[in-house]
């Protein structure tokens, strides 16, 4: 038998909404999930009894090279500020250091790092307006190569920063990823250029929408509690987002989508600051600004003139309602008896 991986979470600037959504994961939960990958929880902020001072012990043993550590996670944004120097965010008992260079040091040990959230990811939400804190990513600020490590970090693994971004992250994809460092079966070439899991990131949100009916036939929702596709009208980037949301339930459940909100692309670098309501369109001449983003403008604009003029009446009718008002039809006949 292989030998059992160890992992350690940390947390900085964010809201902890990940952790959150990953003690919610289901059949197996979450530490049952690592049980059976093999990996040992060390230390987690939420989940683990022992205090911070043993926390502190434990990490001193870690760089020490006294315990091996094989996965770092990171949830929550870098904070570098002010000036770079780190000391908006301080670690507690550890030598007056800044939280930032601690997570740098562990990472230079860790055979694997990786970003939970679009925080640690990006910078994500913890990095919008103004940025007081000087918010970063791992390995990005924003959708730019950099962060506190640099784009040319490599783990001892040698894999660079493995980014599971989304605000907050689903928690399979957060234990598939588990799974696959744990197995050793995770190369440089299964992540994207933003160090994300292909597996995840090569879907778009669009996929699997349980609106795609309306979609196809530009019948469009005016209001937040209408039925119909939100892209046209409710800002919604399905269409232009890397995940899977709709094609794997949350909670067994649904998404944000199939709850009655339009995708923010939380998933992607930057998603806090579209430069306009999440939950507006911005269009010139009335045309959407965000269409889907592996097609050209001039047919999509043809093929929404298309379907507009061949949408079903129970289409048109449902799109603008907040229940189903017509119901399919079945062209089949009823016999007489």
């Amino acid at each position: 038998m292989d030998k059992r991986k160890t992992l350690m979470w940390l947390q900085s600037g964010g809201c902890g909404g990940c952790t959150l959504s990953l003690i919610g994961a289901e059949s197996p939960d979450f530490l049952a999930s690592l049980d059976i990958a093999g990996v040992d929880l060390l230390w987690h902020p939420s989940l683990s009894e022992a205090t911070g001072t043993e926390a502190i012990a434990l990490i001193r043993q870690i760089l020490a090279g006294e315990i091996a550590l094989d996965i770092l996670c990171l949830e929550g944004s870098v904070i570098a500020g002010p000036g770079g120097t780190g000391r908006f965010h301080m670690m507690s008992g550890f030598d007056d250091k800044p939280m930032k260079d601690l997570i740098a040091e562990l990472a230079g040990v860790s055979g694997t790092v990786m970003g939970i959230g679009s925080c640690a990811a990006f910078g994500g939400v913890t990095a919008g307006g103004d940025n007081h804190v000087e918010a970063m990513g791992l390995a990005h600020d924003g959708s730019e190569p950099g962060g506190l490590l640099g784009p040319d970090f490599r783990a001892k693994g040698g894999l660079p920063v493995v980014n599971i971004s989304g605000c907050p992250i689903h928690p399979d994809w957060v234990v598939e990823t588990l799974f696959q460092l744990a197995a050793g079966t995770m190369k440089a070439e299964d992540l994207d250029a933003f160090g994300r899991p292909k597996g995840i990131s090569n879907k778009l949100v669009h996929h699997g929408c349980s609106r795609n009916e309306f979609y196809e036939f530009k019948a469009s929702a005016e209001k937040l509690c209408d039925l119909g596709c939100m892209m046209e009208h409710l800002g919604c980037k399905g269409t232009q987002a890397s995940g899977d949301c709709n094609m794997r339930a949350w909670n067994g459940v649904g998404s944000c989508i199939s709850g009655g909100y339009p995708c923010i692309a939380c998933t992607e670098p930057d998603f806090q600051e579209p430069g306009h309501p999440f939950a507006e369109t911005p269009k010139i001449a009335g045309i959407p600004i965000g269409l889907p983003m592996d097609m050209p403008k001039a047919w999509f604009v043809a093929l929404a003139s298309l379907s507009k003029a061949a949408t079903p009446e129970r289409l048109r009718e449902n799109a603008k309602s907040d229940h189903i008002r017509l119901a399919p039809r079945s062209r089949s006949k009823v016999r007489k008896p």
